[in-house]
């Protein structure tokens, strides 16, 4: 608690500003791959704005509808999953093509791209970890699938859309939820991961019957999320001063 109150209360003081503390420790934060709602740019670019955003967004509904369900979907949609993943790795891969094997780009890379195949991976992603963090967490796990079928998974899809819509419209009053919402979900899929490193570590997987037994749990991992993050703040900035950059 000491943790979390002390990232709240330090500098930098301001909503945005915590937002892009965040965003400087997961994303380059170029501003001509990010969005500008309003003419202020989102605190990850746009790969990751879609990524983070997909990533709570398929939890927030599958905590809501499949509450504690611990297995993983059917064959065919781990394969549209990997469809969404695959589809975030080639798009990444074409922007650096030039660079990395000197080859012509298959397409020109548009924020919009970056975007959706990011959101798309954000979702697949989410269904994967929300059945494996129930598996570590519940006492009683609900052996039923995350998402049952491909109908199942469509569902996420106009939510989804809808948040691309509000990312690539760049209306200046939407710059506040997107960048909360976005920085969320880092917030969000670290708490959780270390939240399940945690209880293997200790040995204390499958105990939790209620909220209130996670409790505390999910604060240690929310914990050392916030450290987490510092850390590679710290990091980033001694690199960049080391190599005569702007941090």
């Amino acid at each position: 608690m000491v943790i979390i109150a002390a990232f709240l209360f330090s500098p930098p003081w301001s909503i945005s500003g915590k937002a892009n503390l965040v965003g400087y420790a997961i994303c380059h934060q170029m501003a001509s791959h990010s969005y500008h709602p309003g003419g202020r740019q989102l605190p990850m670019c746009a790969r990751c704005t879609g990524i983070y955003l997909g990533i709570l967004l398929s939890l927030i509904v599958l905590w809501a509808t499949r509450g504690r369900a611990s297995s993983l979907p059917p064959g065919r949609v781990l394969a549209v999953l990997v469809i969404f993943i695959a589809l975030m790795a080639i798009d990444g891969l074409n922007s650096y093509l030039p660079f990395l094997l000197g080859l012509p780009r298959l397409y020109q890379p548009r924020n919009i791209f970056r975007l959706v195949t990011g959101t798309l991976n954000g979702l697949a992603l989410g269904v994967i970890i929300h059945p494996l963090f129930n598996l570590t967490l519940w006492k009683e796990a609900d052996p039923e699938k995350a998402i049952r079928n491909l109908r199942e998974l469509s569902f996420l899809l106009p939510p989804a859309a809808l948040l691309v819509w509000a990312v690539q419209s760049q209306l200046g009053f939407l710059f506040y939820p997107l960048a909360i919402l976005s920085v969320l979900g880092v917030l969000t899929i670290l708490t959780v991961l270390n939240t399940m490193i945690l209880l293997i570590l200790t040995h204390r997987e499958q105990r939790a019957a209620s909220w209130g037994n996670a409790f505390w749990p999910m604060m240690i991992g929310l914990a050392a999320a916030l450290l987490e993050i510092e850390a590679i703040v710290l990091v980033r900035v001694a690199l960049s001063w080391r190599w005569g950059l702007s941090p």
